[in-house]
């Protein structure tokens, strides 16, 4: 494996990156930034938690011109992400004199006026807001150099693709584009045809999907039991902890529900207003709340290097999307722990999840002493987390409907 300083970085750039403790480079950024180094455009596809911000920043700030406002763009889905490439960057470029401005919704537009006055050569932003900036003339792009799509599968997901080609469409002709991200669906690539130029491929990730350093168990149950065995695990491990649910609605409850039971506990959504989620943020990263309950596109761009822990309270229908969530912990090559309480119905996305992972996937019901028997749900279509926050919401009541036992051993 090469060190850093073998990849032609500027001395600045060595040197923070020997503070902050890095040596060597992951494989998604050893391959990459020798090509965004020689101008080459690049598709990235790498886990997440494997140093993508990284393979991207350094060999911008190596070629970036100090004097020259507003040279790189990089586009992000959330707020979180956008902060927190942010704040990677300034790390990196401690011993530099480059100035990055963050660009998101539901910060004060004055504020980010001021900061745009003071200047800036990198802008990270959301695109709605960024457009916004546009519009009012505020941000000027005809001095971009280079382009970043971060996350992209997920800016495709939120509805952004008619944004990202606004904002392709006012950058110079000349820039160099890069795209990075954990999956590459095909409106992935069909933007990488039409925005860049012979794109170089880097793809990490493309076949089965495995986290070495993160150990991955299950547990069987009723779904009706999922709080209690939740609990149990929790106390199991005392750490700090990312649950994961389906919904923003089972989200806000089952955080309600453990903070009933004692626990230091918040939840983030989507539905929160910026100021509320900074507020939790800022309490689960400082250790005043030991778990935080999100949702999946709330959780893009949290890096607490302190979690240890992550648990799937609703197993998730794309295998991706579990991978995505358990690389909250074992950040940056550490170990973590991966648990997920599978019911009955959800069955078929979990086997999925295990046909796609190298590693196993300890099952704990015997272990725990737990069984579990198979059952036939009646015929209610309120098998889907979605479902079941609508029936939750109408009733006000736990669920209450019923499940035919036929004593059958279970599938699993």
């Amino acid at each position: 494996m090469k060190e850093f300083r073998e990849l032609g970085l500027k001395s600045e750039i060595l040197r923070a990156l020997e503070e902050i403790g890095f040596t060597e480079p992951f494989p998604i950024q050893a391959e990459t930034i020798p090509l965004i180094l020689a101008g080459k455009d690049v598709v990235g596809q790498a886990h997440t938690g494997t140093g993508k911000t990284a393979a991207f920043s350094l060999p911008i700030l190596h070629r970036i011109d100090r004097n020259i406002p507003i040279q790189a763009l990089i586009l992000t889905p959330t707020r979180e992400l956008a902060m927190q490439v942010t704040t990677e960057i300034k790390k990196f470029s401690k011993y530099m004199p480059v100035r990055t401005v963050t660009i998101y919704g539901g910060q004060s537009i004055n504020v980010q006026f001021d900061a745009l006055r003071r200047g800036a050569n990198i802008i990270v932003a959301t695109p709605g807001r960024l457009i916004d900036h546009m519009k009012r003339r505020s941000i000027s792009l005809n001095d971009i150099k280079f382009v970043v799509l971060d996350e992209a599968d997920k800016m495709l997901d939120m509805g952004f693709v008619d944004d990202i080609r606004y904002i392709l469409d006012h950058v110079p002709t000349n820039r160099q584009v890069c795209l990075f991200s954990a999956t590459m669906p095909n409106e992935i690539l069909g933007l990488a045809s039409r925005y860049m130029k012979q794109p170089e491929k880097v793809l990490l990730d493309s076949d089965e999907l495995s986290l070495n350093t993160i150990e991955q168990s299950y547990l069987v149950v009723d779904g009706r039991d999922k709080l209690e065995h939740l609990c149990n695990q929790i106390k199991r491990r005392n750490t700090q902890t990312i649950i994961f649910c389906a919904t923003k609605y089972r989200t806000s409850k089952l955080a309600r529900d453990l903070q009933d039971k004692g626990f230091r506990v918040d939840a983030i959504h989507g539905d929160l207003p910026q100021t509320k989620r900074d507020k939790v943020m800022q309490r689960f990263r400082s250790g005043q709340d030991d778990i935080l309950v999100a949702t999946d596109l709330a959780a893009r761009g949290i890096d607490v290097p302190q979690v240890g822990h992550v648990i799937n309270y609703d197993v998730p229908n794309d295998p991706l999307v579990y991978f995505h969530r358990i690389g909250r912990t074992a950040r940056a090559g550490g170990k973590g722990l991966a648990f997920t309480l599978v019911s009955d119905q959800e069955g078929d996305a979990f086997r999925r999840i295990r046909e796609r992972t190298e590693v196993p996937l300890k099952r704990l019901n015997e272990e725990l002493g737990i069984e579990v028997r198979a059952f036939t749900p009646q015929r209610n279509n309120y098998g889907s987390a979605r479902n079941r926050d609508r029936r939750d919401r109408w009733s006000g009541q736990r669920r209450t409907h019923q499940k035919n036992y036929y004593g059958l051993k279970s599938r699993w």
